[in-house]
């Protein structure tokens, strides 16, 4: 998992609420048994104006040109912002998934579903809350000035306009640690190999007939 400090990005706008997971990732790709690849995927039927389908070729798909990530002004945007119960809809963890495979580093919103909210952080994806008189604020700038960007400063908690103001926001401590380390559930699992192993060795020492049953990394 990335570590995620500072990061500076263009802010793309979806005003919309209520923003479901199978409008994230629609269900037909979560057919796939791979982790990767659901970036062009992203919000698929609101992008394109045809169907989509596992393993089509994007780059022969018909662009909806008025959809928000389509148009030329927020090519390339890292940071989405986000109206009221952002990821509500099924569990998937495709959804964070994909938006961070498009690019996204951070959400911006008033509120997420809670279950999208979790897997955010379990992948990488920083979904901040702040009030949404802010955030109405912050849509207001974004589709007034072309190129608006945002800076998000996890160490200090705090959300820096382009003039320079700041707008704190707050994460709890184990998951702003586990970010800003890049840690997900496996690499935290893994910071304690050197004890697994020497446990496993123990427990072979005493059983060894249970060798069979475990991994060759840890023999």
């Amino acid at each position: 998992m990335n570590q995620f400090n500072v990061h500076k990005g263009l802010v793309a706008p979806m005003d919309r609420e209520n923003v479901d997971t199978d409008a994230i990732i629609p269900k037909q790709f979560l057919k796939s048994i791979k982790k990767t690849g659901f970036g062009p995927n992203l919000f698929d039927e609101w992008r394109y104006l045809d169907k989509g389908e596992p393993g089509q070729e994007h780059v022969q798909r018909k662009i909806n040109p008025d959809f928000i990530l389509n148009q030329a002004r927020y090519q390339g945007a890292s940071i989405l912002l986000a109206r009221k119960n952002f990821g509500c809809g099924s569990s998937r963890e495709h959804a964070p998934w994909a938006l961070e495979q498009y690019g996204f580093r951070a959400i911006i919103a008033p509120s997420y579903a809670d279950i999208f909210f979790n897997n955010s952080f379990k992948n990488g994806l920083l979904p901040i809350v702040l009030p949404e008189a802010i955030v109405g604020q912050l849509f207001d700038e974004c589709f007034g000035f072309p190129g608006y960007q945002l800076t998000v400063d996890l160490d200090r908690q705090v959300v820096v306009r382009p003039q320079g103001e700041e707008i704190p926001f707050e994460v709890q401590p184990f998951r702003r640690y586990c970010l800003m380390n890049g840690l997900d559930d496996i690499g935290l699992t893994l910071r304690h190999a050197d004890k697994i192993r020497d446990f496993e060795a123990a427990r072979l020492t005493a059983k060894p007939w249970l060798a069979q049953t475990l991994p060759e990394s840890f023999r």
